[in-house]
């Protein structure tokens, strides 16, 4: 797996920031309702793609980091996921 870099990664993703060895977001929603839901539609695609994101969760807000840690860094497996949570929040 092609490590890449995370600044780079972030410019194409609207509003993700890349750090040093992983991008980030944070997502917010109407409740907790909505975040949890996000979170549940996530978990499965995550779980399919044998991929799982780092994340936090207070009422509507859900933190959210990528990184592949085998890989030791940023890969095409956290755009793809960050991808996903981008239509999911939509």
């Amino acid at each position: 797996m092609e490590v890449l870099n995370p600044k780079d990664v972030a410019e194409d993703l609207p509003g993700w920031t890349g750090g040093d060895d992983f991008i980030t977001k944070v997502f917010k929603f109407e409740d907790f309702a909505e975040a949890f839901g996000f979170m549940s539609q996530i978990a499965v695609i995550a779980n399919t793609m044998d991929h799982h994101p780092e994340w936090y969760n207070v009422y509507n807000r859900v933190d959210v980091t990528l990184t592949t840690h085998d890989a030791g860094g940023v890969t095409e497996k956290d755009i793809k996921l960050a991808e996903a949570m981008e239509k999911a929040a939509e």
